[in-house]
């Protein structure tokens, strides 16, 4: 059992928390911050939930969250070594004990079947994250199998024989959508047909109010748990996830309204966002995995303040005002103006990021993203970049570029906009831009590359933009020559 400590006299871990764990209904007292993986191995000897890289990187933890949403429970497939357990009031988490009945199920069928696991450390996680996927109740595809088995480390067994399981599992997934077919077909326990109704009254239980001030304020958890993972669980923390006024996307006339607690997944998955950013669901599957997705807040990746914020990158590129919020007292500022030097920001430390403001772009207008990583998934950026164009005639007419990992923060290429501002989209006026350019940035050598690589991939990705943007314009060819 983890212990409560005591650190001082201003200790204020009093909190019930109620939520559903399989199909038992718990109610604990246990300190919010600690991370599920550690509440279901160490308190409740649930070992079936594998302890791996504590990092969010292997998906042996992987669990399900389902949360009570229009009288229907939506579940998601998160990292339970980066999962608070405050924040699983009202909830319902599944663990792979929790999927297992008296024979196996389609999927566990199919991994057995296909010789897809060895030493079995990583097969609960994949169990659970397959399940994840097939009852969201969408068209089950090959391309969203791999990218559900992205967030996997699998070191025995290698993916092939994972992948081979696909069809099989296909075979017994019904077209309909729903618990309800699914406990049909074998795929998942009865007892998730009484989990609405019992989540229901659940949430009519108060968690509690924490009075004492916050030391630690979190959003997704993601990086925060990776760097602090060992105080967090006995420090005073505030879940950010508990303000619901913070999780919605609203168009206003011409500008797009997102709250600062929307995670990656729902960002990328919403209408809105698609019509402002048609390729934003390729955009963001280079982003980590399904799992961390799921749990990454947009104000999370802003004020964290990475100079390679691949999401924040985006969001500079577009304009964005940001809403801070202090008590009753609200205040706005550009993005472009909020970060003032590596780690240091416009904020005061009472502040909170509540809301992001973007204006939804025209139809003459285009977007594009570029990211150069070692990998091309599941890495973060060496260089990543994006722009806003709007040209008539060829000539640009407005534009916006941001580029990361070139300088101690998220930057917005001012100068080089203003150089490209009226001139004609050819050859001679992007070269053109490449001196202003390496004058604006100032890349330093690291794990991620060289300074001077830094600078070519600085080049280079201006020329994707025009020539993926403006193909009747420029072509790579006109850059590189014949070969």
């Amino acid at each position: 059992m983890i212990p409560l400590i005591v650190r001082d006299s201003n200790f204020y871990m009093v909190q019930e928390l109620h939520f559903l764990l399989n199909e038992t209904e718990i109610s604990t007292t246990a300190p919010s911050g600690i991370v599920a993986l550690d509440y279901l191995r160490k308190n409740l000897r649930l070992t079936g939930t594998k302890e791996g890289c504590r990092e969010g990187d292997c998906g042996a933890c992987t669990v399900l969250v389902g949360e009570l949403i229009n009288n229907k429970v939506s579940y998601k497939s998160v990292n339970s070594c980066l999962m608070p357990l405050g924040e699983l009031h009202g909830k319902h988490l599944v663990t792979i004990e929790g999927l297992n009945m008296s024979v196996l199920s389609p999927i566990q069928k199919a991994i057995v079947d296909k010789g897809a696991t060895q030493c079995g450390f990583c097969t609960p996680g994949i169990v659970v994250s397959l399940t994840g996927y097939t009852i969201k109740g969408n068209r089950l595809t090959k391309e969203g199998f791999k990218k559900t088995l992205g967030g996997h480390l699998c070191r025995c067994t290698g993916y092939r024989s994972l992948k081979q399981g696909f069809d099989a599992i296909k075979e017994h997934i019904s077209s309909e959508s729903g618990v309800k077919s699914h406990v049909e077909k074998g795929i998942i326990p009865e007892y998730f047909l009484n989990i609405p109704a019992r989540l229901a009254r659940i949430s009519e239980k108060s968690s509690g109010k924490v009075e004492t001030p916050a030391e630690f304020v979190i959003a997704g958890g993601t990086d925060l748990y990776v760097q602090k993972g060992d105080i967090l669980p006995y420090s005073r923390i505030d879940l950010l996830n508990t303000h619901p006024e913070m999780k919605n996307i609203v168009r206003k006339n011409n500008l797009l309204h997102v709250g600062a607690l929307i995670t990656f997944e729902e960002f990328s998955n919403h209408p809105e966002v698609i019509k402002a950013v048609p390729a934003i669901r390729e955009y963001i599957s280079l982003i980590a995995s399904t799992q961390i997705r799921n749990r990454a807040t947009l104000g999370g990746n802003i004020i964290n303040a990475s100079p390679i914020a691949d999401v924040a990158i985006l969001l500079l590129a577009m304009e964005s005002t940001l809403i801070l919020k202090n008590d009753n007292s609200m205040r706005s500022l550009p993005i472009t103006s909020f970060y003032k030097g590596y780690k240091q920001l416009d904020k005061t430390p009472s502040e909170i990021l509540a809301e992001i403001i973007f204006p939804i772009p025209d139809s003459a207008t285009r977007i594009n993203w570029e990211k150069v990583s070692k990998r091309k998934y599941l890495d973060v950026a060496s260089v990543n970049c994006a722009l806003k164009i709007k040209g008539e005639g060829g000539i640009i007419k407005k534009i916006h570029i941001a580029m990361g990992g070139v300088a101690p923060i998220p930057l917005f290429l001012k100068n080089t906009c203003d150089y490209f501002l009226g001139k004609q989209i050819t050859r001679n006026a992007i070269e053109g831009a490449f001196p202003i350019l390496q004058n604006e940035i100032s890349p330093i050598d690291d794990i991620r590359g060289s300074s001077q690589y830094k600078r070519l991939l600085a080049r280079q990705l201006i020329i994707a933009h025009f020539t993926r943007l403006f193909p009747e314009a420029v072509k790579v060819k006109d850059f590189y020559g014949p070969n």
